[in-house]
């Protein structure tokens, strides 16, 4: 059973926002011009903007990203989306929301002229330091991140499935081959942190097309980061992919993996089957073989803590950091006391 959720719009938003953060009533609200599948945002004044999770499914990222993007904004050197308040369910809106800094930036997916290798060198570097940060006690790949981060053969039921609807479509026995090796292997070391949804629609360049910002952590966790590579196949140039590959710094195995990822994606949107998560992708026959081929074309976890400070009903506010570490998951107790006010 979904909960019912009303029309999202620049009326609703200057109502939780007036009621909620005061402080930021006087602040001019519009509506962003490419929106997400999984939220809507909303900018409010030059510095800020709002984020209302569109389906029940989405709801849990609120609270990790809350949680888990200061840690991060403070140890990469690309900026992230960090929070700044967490909204309360009000005005009919029956979810938590969230106020983040506004970060300025073109996405790469509407980049003109983007200087393909460049990129993929840069995103291939981002990824690379993600991974190098501290992750014990962080969220572990899971229904939070729609399994992102666990070994794609989660997935392998929906991959069956696909290639039974889309039969002669595409090339089966390719795609086969392509899955089989994907989930021959697997992550055999502790697990890192992982992104969930490098897409080009979550990289922000400036208008010299340099990368500037990675947004949309609603998917991250902590596991295999095979799941983040999967733009060498959806949006690089072929000449772009060994240059992406060579600045991540994994392994073939993990490459195995990503294809898999990939080719799970581009079936099940042929297919029509992406269900609430995505929006479906147009007809057209992926080719699965050549590694050189063209771009294929929960409810509320409450009392659940992963580690950072989070404001409930109000604007966060600076906080000390003790430790290079991430923070282990706390109590209830010590979870209610942080956010109390």
């Amino acid at each position: 059973m979904h909960t019912e959720v009303p029309r999202i719009d620049v009326a609703l938003v200057e109502r939780l926002v007036a009621t909620q953060f005061p402080e930021w009533s006087g602040l001019p609200v519009h509506e962003v011009e490419h929106q997400g599948w999984d939220n809507r945002t909303y900018r409010l004044g030059d510095a800020l903007s709002v984020r209302l999770p569109s389906a029940d499914g989405y709801v849990p990222a609120v609270e990790k990203e809350q949680d888990v993007l200061p840690y991060l904004a403070r140890r990469l050197d690309i900026a992230v989306p960090e929070p700044v308040g967490l909204g309360e369910p009000g005005q009919g809106y029956p979810f938590p929301w969230s106020v983040m800094r506004w970060l300025d930036g073109t996405v790469a997916a509407r980049a003109v002229d983007l200087d393909h290798e460049r990129f993929a060198a840069e995103v291939g570097a981002v990824l690379r330091q993600l991974r190098s940060l501290p992750a014990t006690g962080g969220p572990t790949a899971g229904a939070h991140s729609f399994h992102r981060g666990e070994h794609p053969s989660v997935y392998g039921a929906e991959v069956v499935a696909a290639l039974d609807s889309l039969g002669s479509d595409v090339d089966r026995a390719a795609c086969e081959r392509v899955w089989a090796d994907a989930v021959a292997t697997a992550w055999a070391r502790p697990g890192v942190w992982f992104h969930g949804d490098v897409a080009p629609g979550n990289l922000l360049v400036d208008d010299a097309g340099r990368l500037t910002a990675l947004i949309d952590f609603g998917t991250c966790g902590v596991g295999d980061p095979a799941c983040d590579l999967v733009l060498a196949w959806t949006f690089l140039d072929p000449a772009a992919r060994p240059v992406f590959r060579e600045a991540v710094g994994l392994d073939a195995d993990a490459w195995a993996r990503a294809r898999g990822w990939a080719l799970w994606k581009a079936l099940i949107m042929l297919a029509g089957s992406a269900g609430p998560r995505r929006p479906h992708g147009a007809r057209t026959r992926p080719r699965c073989g050549a590694r050189g081929s063209r771009p294929l074309t929960r409810r509320r976890a409450r009392g659940r803590a992963w580690g950072c400070e989070r404001t409930t009903g109000r604007a966060r506010t600076e906080e000390g950091e003790a430790s290079h570490a991430y923070r282990p998951a706390r109590s209830d107790h010590e979870r209610n006391a942080t956010c109390a006010h």
